[in-house]
């Protein structure tokens, strides 16, 4: 598959610039983003690079369609009208996993679900000359999105998540995704130069999410996909994708990245979580392993401390030297527990009033925070620089950002 394809990247409602911009650093042209979906074109190494690269999208996905519908009739023949016998491989079967209608004459999802498959499935088994498409065993996965009876019809190219980057062996009580952690990452602008801390580390993600970051360990070097299971996979130019991440992973980079958590738990839980990296980045991981770093560990310092006692990680003057900004103003960027995650609201609000004391060991640090109260900032007492509203479900979150503490 030489052609250029039109594709979707699925990330939370808010992370978009994020993803857009990850994109754009992968040379892939971003066609446009609206709630949580970013459409790009690529061709078959793109379509590899996104999958293995992207870190705040929590799935990459085929558009095997796009079309008008006002009606059943017209959501059957532009799904018949698609090319699926050039994307689903005989034997194979077909699931209409997701449907999502917004501002469309069509609405009920049940019913939008059956046509499409009986559609697809319809055109399939006329390519295949079959009487009906196996219902057990693998099954191509379809997802319906609808926006003013403008249908997109896309094929997933992901299968587990890709938040899931393996390195997890716990999560704790409430773990953070991996990929909303990215994103914070992203769109609070940290850099490796930067120290980075994180007062209620948890299990670990954004600590170590970071850690990838900063050495340029593409998330999904250790996993496979569901592509390589459709026909347009390809695992020559697989390999040399991934091959072309692994080479570019440094270990030689120095930085500064810690975080503490009150619970010793969580504690051995992140350091655990981080070990389990340093294995994939060891090349323990079987197959897609990436490539040994010749000895040197992840460096993230893991403390258990309550909020109160947390201050900036000590370096010594040699690792410090190694940087050519030796500034030690850094970021903080934390998930502080809240009602709906642990504890109740009430216990929530008063953390966030006694988070004011961070000003004082981190003055002059960037301040970085993700909490679903609308009302933190008046808890906290001071107002952010800029807060951003970002969605992975029902519940919606709040990404506060300060300049300066």
């Amino acid at each position: 598959m030489d052609n250029i394809v039109t594709a979707a990247a699925l990330c939370a409602v808010g992370a978009e610039k994020a993803v857009s911009n990850e994109l754009r650093k992968l040379n892939i042209k971003v066609e446009d983003s609206l709630y949580g979906k970013v459409r790009f074109r690529a061709d078959t190494a793109g379509l590899y690079r996104a999958l293995i690269a992207l870190r705040a999208a929590d799935r990459v996905l085929l558009e095997a369609a796009n079309f008008k519908a006002a009606d059943f009739d017209a959501l059957f023949e532009g799904t018949a009208a698609a090319p699926w016998e050039q994307i689903v491989p005989k034997g194979m079967g077909l699931k209409v996993a997701k449907v999502r209608a917004n501002r469309s004459m069509l609405k009920a999802e049940t019913s939008i679900q059956s046509v499409v498959h009986k559609a697809a499935a319809q055109r399939l088994c006329g390519k295949y000359k079959m009487n009906r498409l196996p219902e057990d065993g693998k099954a191509a996965e379809i997802r319906v999105y609808m926006e003013k009876d403008i249908v997109s019809l896309l094929v997933d190219l992901s299968g587990e998540p890709l938040f899931k980057r393996g390195y997890r062996s716990e999560g704790g009580a409430a773990p953070l995704r991996e990929t909303t952690a990215a994103s914070m990452l992203l769109l609070s602008g940290w850099k490796r130069k930067f120290p980075l801390y994180d007062p209620f580390c948890g299990s670990g993600t954004i600590l170590i999410e970071a850690a990838m970051y900063a050495w340029d360990i593409a998330p999904g070097l250790g996993r496979r996909f569901a592509v390589e299971d459709l026909i347009i996979a390809d695992s020559k130019i697989e390999n040399a994708v991934r091959e072309e991440f692994r080479a570019k992973i440094d270990f030689s980079r120095l930085v500064r990245i810690a975080g503490s958590d009150e619970d010793p738990r969580s504690v051995s839980i992140a350091a655990s979580n981080a070990a389990r990296l340093h294995d994939i980045a060891e090349g323990k991981n079987p197959e897609r392993g990436i490539r040994p770093s010749d000895g040197k560990n992840l460096g993230i310092e893991f403390k258990t401390l309550p909020m109160s006692k947390a201050l900036p990680p000590a370096y010594n003057v040699q690792s410090q030297a190694n940087f050519k900004d030796s500034n030690p103003s850094g970021y903080l960027i934390t998930n502080p527990p809240y009602g709906k995650r642990l504890g109740d609201q009430t216990e929530a609000e008063k953390t966030y009033s006694e988070m004011n004391i961070l000003g004082q060991a981190f003055s002059g640090w960037k301040f970085a925070l993700i909490t679903d109260h609308s009302g933190f900032e008046s808890f906290f007492g001071k107002k952010a620089d800029s807060c951003r509203e970002i969605s992975n479900g029902a519940i919606p979150f709040y990404f506060y950002q300060y300049e300066l503490l």
